[in-house]
Formats: structure tokens, C-alpha cells, sequence
């Protein structure tokens, strides 16, 4: 069974915000599978099964997502190498998509909460956002919402990234890496 996470924010005030991509590609991913929804309230979760695979967005803000995933994990018994996390990456430029297991969480909090919880072994699918000018914009820059033209991009970027998950559930990272890194 893989589980899948993407990251975000919960409420109408951050659906197009670039913090909440993660959430973006669940949606699309989600749209055309048969799924059924699955509640436990423990879960602080939306949560989409369909075949072996489970979509998840937390609940409990970006801040808290390891609360959420770390149940999932447990009540599943997910292995770590099939956990999926799909983020938001100020480092990367908008439009840049990279995969890898591990490593440290670069400040998103997010990120260091589910390290926090279930360790760092996990897939991560990283969609670059760019980043502000003003380093001391950065929490209002996550928390604002794609640009139209950043929006227009957006639907080849997670057409892209569906294509690289379904990729990682079969093939090992380093041919996903050859295969769907975007730069």
C-alpha cells in the first residue's frame, strides 16, 4: 500500500496558495480514480482510497501534518519507502519538480514536523515555487496565491508530477529522477 500526502493548508483562503501544491496535484490525482473516503477521526484527515493507494491531505495545517500522517502510518503499517509527500519548495524555481528520500527539511515546517514523527526515509516530490526577493517575506509569499500566469503553468506542472508519483510506485527514485526531474 503507498500513501501519498499533499501538503497544505485546510479552508477557501488557502486553496490557491502556494504552499497548498501539495494539496493541488491530491485533487487532480484524485479526479478521475474511483475512490472511497475513509474516517477516522484520529486520522486528522482527508483520506482517499482507491486500490492499494491512499491520498491523503492533513487536516491539521502544514505546521501539524506529521500529527496526521503518523497515524496513518501506523494504523496501515506503511513501510517508509512507501510513503509519498508531495511539497511546495521555495528553493527550486517555480516550475521545477525533483524527487529524493530524506534529507533535511529546509525549513518547512511541515517537512520538520512528519521527520518529527515518522523519521526522514520518506519519498519527497518537491514542486519549486521560487521564492520572494525579501527574505523576510517568505511566510506571506507561501501563504499568497499563484499568480494567472503561474496558475496557467500550474496544470502541466501537476499533469507532470501524477505521471512521476504513478512512476514511483513501481520504478525505483533514481529512474524517476532521469525520467520526470523538471528544471
Amino acid at each position: 500500500m503507498h500513501l501519498i500526502v499533499g501538503l497544505g493548508n485546510i479552508g477557501e483562503r488557502y486553496q490557491l496558495t502556494r504552499h497548498n501544491v501539495g494539496f493541488l496535484v491530491i485533487d487532480e490525482i484524485t479526479k478521475s480514480l474511483t475512490t472511497s473516503n475513509i474516517n477516522k477521526a484520529n486520522f486528522q484527515a482527508d483520506v482517499l482510497k482507491s486500490g492499494y493507494n491512499l491520498f491523503v491531505k492533513p487536516k491539521t495545517y502544514m505546521n501539524h501534518s506529521g500529527d496526521s500522517i503518523v497515524s496513518i502510518k501506523e494504523y496501515y503499517k506503511i513501510d517508509m519507502e512507501d510513503i509519498i509527500v508531495i511539497h511546495d519548495d521555495l528553493d527550486l524555481p517555480f516550475g521545477t519538480v525533483k524527487f529524493k528520500i530524506g534529507g533535511g527539511h529546509g525549513g518547512h515546517n511541515g517537512l520538520r514536523s512528519i521527520d518529527s514523527h515518522i523519521g526522514k526515509d520518506y519519498i519527497r516530490v518537491r514542486i519549486g515555487i521560487g521564492k520572494p526577493e525579501n527574505k523576510a517575506d517568505v511566510a506571506n509569499y507561501v501563504l499568497s496565491n499563484f499568480s494567472k500566469e503561474e496558475l496557467n503553468k500550474l496544470e502541466g506542472i501537476i499533469s507532470h508530477t501524477i505521471k512521476a508519483i504513478d512512476a514511483l510506485k513501481s520504478d525505483d527514485i533514481v529512474e524517476v529522477k532521469s525520467k520526470f526531474t523538471l528544471k
